[in-house]
């Protein structure tokens, strides 16, 4: 799913620093797949993974950190090579194998979120290993990044400029791209999916699986049906959690993302109005009307936020969005409208801007910006131990926002010209407001993000489909805002009879980490290969219906 990027005013005031440069992946699928007819990969899936403990003050004792080394080019196995970095949970028993996961995004580091969240996969560990990894150009493994250009890219597509102006925007974008170049690493023209998949067929030979056991969320939904599509017959047991379409363009994924904000925030103003502490008071109807205009009135006279910068409608929207992820964070959210409100305080407001997809920075304006990282990746015959993974303290502050963008450009082979995108502006800003009278606008400037930048592959929307593999299930939840149930049945219906679909009837993007009926199927497919029946569903677990 492509995320819209924020800019809130804790990024505004700080620069954003590192390396990053253009991402381009030929179309179609790379000939070297087939390993029998193409280059030689044996010395990277003969490798075994040596593993230790993990390093950093925030690590669990009990995650174990490691790597394995892929070629930069699948088709030129014999030049450069990258590290990818893995973290896991050893298996409490005995172990049948080990299961990897991916939590979306694109850009976010695993290792980072197993180790945060790690709580909720232990279960797994009765029979897995449970393992995960930052896919090339994040985190640890090769961070990409566009130095100053990430801001410059994120004020140029803030607001009503990319629609008034685009010109003006089209350009800067165009030289936001050029900047990325200059601050690119080589794992820039390899980025994005179709790699990120092969390399987790090397992880699987060296964590010494027959078949890859998976479980992916959101964007993970994609990396898999990609992993599926390229290796049919090594498919184990597979989880697409929060399923993300193979087939839109990022117009229509605009759309899509606009239409299913607009429905959590209904749902979570239903939801407000129930309560007498409801900032907007006691009826629906009237507390969206309250917030639209709220939001109108912050984009014409903003307040100053806890920085003193100005806090505008759209940061409330942006910081609204991110909430909206979670039921559980709907309390949290009501309060920090109220201190809105109540008060003009936006600090609660900013604190859900800091989450998703946007980053921390932590060097002010004026502070270093590192030089263009051009020989990060490991040379044949270099033997610097550990050389190919990035120090922590090393990746870049604009890592997430420069990979999602990377990422997703990468797999999307729509390039429109710039008077393809100026004359269809007015037609689409039409539907987006239809679409979301709150999430439109902040969500029609996603359209542009890819402007400037190659063509991406064409292999996930042409070659994905009619998949010749074991039984996978796929998750959809229907108050999900980020990917709506219809790609679920979507993806389910294109990728063919090995799909089973879960219909999760709650709220929130995904559904394992929020619903204990989801969470114990996916397990009960994980460690025991029972499926559910394609089409059961898990009901609203607040009306006390855990499943039928």
């Amino acid at each position: 799913m492509q995320a819209k990027l924020s800019t809130p005013p804790s990024v505004r005031r700080c620069a954003v620093t590192g390396a990053l440069g253009l991402a381009l992946l030929g179309a179609g699928l790379p000939a070297a797949i087939a390993r029998d007819t193409g280059p030689d990969l044996s010395r990277f899936y003969d490798q075994k993974i040596t593993w230790s403990a993990c390093e950093g003050m925030e690590m669990p004792k009990d995650l174990q950190c490691g790597k394995v080394t892929v070629p930069l080019d699948y088709e030129r196995p014999k030049g450069k090579t990258l590290d990818v970095a893995l973290a896991r949970y050893r298996a409490t028993g005995d172990s049948r194998g080990s299961v990897l996961l991916n939590f979306g995004g694109p850009g976010g580091s695993g290792v980072d979120e197993l180790a945060a969240g790690g709580k909720e996969f232990m279960h797994l560990t009765n029979g897995y290993d449970v393992v995960t990894f930052d896919p090339r150009g994040v985190g640890r493994s090769s961070p990409v990044s566009c130095g100053p250009a990430t801001l410059k890219i994120m004020e140029a597509t803030d607001g009503d400029e990319g629609t008034t102006d685009p010109d003006d925007v089209l350009k800067r974008l165009r030289d936001a791209a050029a900047e990325c170049a200059k601050y690119s690493g080589p794992v820039l023209p390899h980025i994005g999916t179709v790699d990120a998949a092969r390399d987790m067929d090397v992880m699987r030979r060296a964590l010494g699986d027959g078949r890859l056991n998976y479980l992916g969320f959101s964007y993970g939904t994609r990396l898999g049906a990609v992993y599926a599509a390229q290796f049919p017959d090594k498919v184990g047991r597979m989880v697409l959690d929060g399923v993300d379409t193979l087939t839109e363009p990022l117009t229509e994924q605009g759309l899509a993302g606009a239409r299913g904000q607009q429905t959590a925030l209904e749902n979570f103003l239903d939801w407000c109005v129930e309560d007498i502490a409801c900032p907007f008071g006691q009826d629906a109807r009237s507390a969206r009307d309250q917030v639209e205009r709220l939001i109108a009135s912050l984009d014409s006279d903003p307040v100053p936020s806890a920085f003193g910068e100005p806090f505008s409608g759209q940061d409330m929207v942006g910081a609204i969005g991110q909430a909206l992820y979670s039921q559980e964070l709907w309390p949290s959210l009501e309060r920090a409208l109220a201190q809105l409100l109540d008060d003009g305080d936006t600090r609660g407001l900013e604190g859900f801007s800091s989450g998703g997809v946007t980053f921390p920075v932590r060097e002010p304006v004026g502070g270093p910006v590192r030089e263009p990282v051009r020989e990060r990746l490991r040379a044949p015959g270099r033997e610097d131990k550990g050389a190919g993974l990035t120090d922590e303290e090393d990746v870049p502050m604009d890592n997430l926002p420069a990979a999602l963008m990377a990422i997703n450009c990468a797999d999307d082979p729509d390039r429109p010209t710039a008077a393809q995108v100026t004359g269809s502006l007015d037609r689409l800003r039409a539907r987006y407001e239809e679409a979301s009278p709150v999430f439109g606008r902040y969500r029609l400037t996603q359209v542009l993000m890819c402007y400037g930048r190659p063509k991406g592959t064409d292999y996930i929307r042409d070659d994905v489909k009619n998949l010749d593999t074991a039984k996978m299930l796929l998750v959809g939840t229907r108050g999900d805002p980020a990917t709506p149930y219809r790609w679920t049945t979507e993806t389910a219906d294109r990728l063919g009879s090995s799909a089973v679909v879960l219909d999760n009837r709650g709220e929130g993007h995904t559904g394992y980490a929020s619903s204990e009926c989801v969470h114990r199927k996916v397990d009960d497919f994980l460690l025991y290969g029972s499926l559910p029946p394609d089409g059961s569903s898990c009901g609203s677990e607040s009306a006390g219906d855990e499943s039928e």
